[in-house]
């Protein structure tokens, strides 16, 4: 049996190894447009190095997969950062692993609560794209440009990502 790794919610701090959570918890705000919008400013920083890089913003239409997850397979973005924001503002899972010398080390998981999102820091190994329950599109954040941007690696063992009791219906 594989390792059983539990998702547990997401904060600022849990999550700062790996990047940054994009949400309006934030104390650097204050209003814009004559008071009508309020502004959270500089959730996360766009990374991005190399020739002719340059931040872009894409729609990704994400699948949910089954629950508990067999993970397998992880990638990082060694030329820039990667950030996700669900449009619906449904929670979705994120499965993020330490590096060890180049490998990806035990994994951790973490569930957005509702309207969070996650901004990856350039190069921190991560899972795919999980929607939880049902299909979610995403406003995503990342690099383009010239150079190879993404590194798979096929896990030596699975780990089960399993989500927490209460959630377990998701």
């Amino acid at each position: 049996m594989s390792p059983v790794v539990t998702a547990r919610p997401l904060t600022r701090a849990a999550f700062a190894p790996y990047g940054d959570v994009l949400d309006t918890d934030w104390t650097n705000h204050y209003p814009i447009n004559a008071g009508r919008c309020e502004r959270f400013h500089e959730l996360a920083r766009i990374e991005t190095i190399g020739e002719d890089a340059r931040a872009i913003l894409s729609i990704f239409c994400g699948t949910p997969y089954d629950m508990p997850l067999t993970l397998t397979l992880v990638e990082r973005h060694p030329l820039g950062s990667q950030a996700f924001m669900p449009m619906d503002g449904r929670p979705f899972l994120v499965v993020v692993c330490p590096d060890e010398d180049g490998r990806p080390g035990r994994p951790e998981a973490f569930v957005t609560a509702p309207g969070q999102g996650v901004n990856y820091h350039r190069n921190v190994w991560h899972g795919v794209l999980t929607p939880l329950g049902q299909p979610q599109n995403f406003i995503v954040a990342d690099r383009g440009g010239s150079g190879n941007n993404l590194e798979e690696f096929t896990l030596d063992e699975p780990f089960t990502i399993a989500l927490p009791k209460d959630m377990a219906h998701e």
